[in-house]
């Protein structure tokens, strides 16, 4: 499996409220807005990135991180493999990506997606 991108998820109230005070305080820029999720980047960089989210629409619970991969199939053998957790998926969502979440033996969830 091969990782291409990886980033945080903050859980946030107010999407519109917390994109004003994060891009305020961090000269970041929306790069992608959905409505429930939007991802911040610098200007020059968008390998550098941060997502706000209020409430995943299809997944049971919202992750923490997300990490964009080269093979899901590869990426869902391995994490069953390493006895994760699967919560949710694979599934092919809306807006162009296939995904899915596992949870880690701390409780952290991870949304592991690809795009189509």
């Amino acid at each position: 499996m091969s990782a291409l991108r990886a980033m945080p998820l903050l859980t946030v109230t107010d999407l519109d409220a917390a994109v004003a005070a994060h891009t305020r305080a961090t000269g970041m820029e929306v790069i992608m807005n959905h409505g429930w999720i939007a991802t911040l980047a610098p200007p020059t960089d968008h390998s550098v990135q941060i997502s706000l989210i209020t409430k995943d629409p299809t997944g049971p619970v919202n992750p923490a991180a997300s990490i964009e991969v080269a093979d899901l199939e590869a990426a869902l053998d391995g994490a069953r493999a390493a006895g994760l957790e699967i919560l949710y998926g694979p599934a092919e969502e809306e807006w162009g990506v296939r995904r899915f979440f596992y949870r880690d033996g701390d409780g952290n969830v991870v949304n592991v997606l690809a795009h189509l």
